[in-house]
């Protein structure tokens, strides 16, 4: 989540991600394109994580599928 020290890095979409434990991440790209990237890595080989960019650092993310839980659109 954003700590507050600034605006956050870009005007791009932003999906906010839930997982199982309660964490929840803000990504870079719309919900639709996330989602897509979700399921792709669902019906991918065993263990296949997808691969999203953290919307505050710019820092790559790999999610493992089976823990998503919920999906948000936090921006336009």
């Amino acid at each position: 989540m954003h700590s507050g020290d600034g605006p956050p890095r870009s005007a791009t979409p932003t999906t906010e991600l839930t997982v199982v434990t309660g964490d929840r991440y803000r990504v870079e790209r719309d919900v639709k394109k996330v989602e897509r990237a979700i399921l792709d890595a669902a019906r991918g080989s065993l263990m296949q994580l997808a691969w999203l960019v953290d919307a505050e650092t710019g820092e790559n993310l790999a999610v493992n599928p089976d823990r998503v839980v919920m999906l948000r659109a936090v921006s336009p």
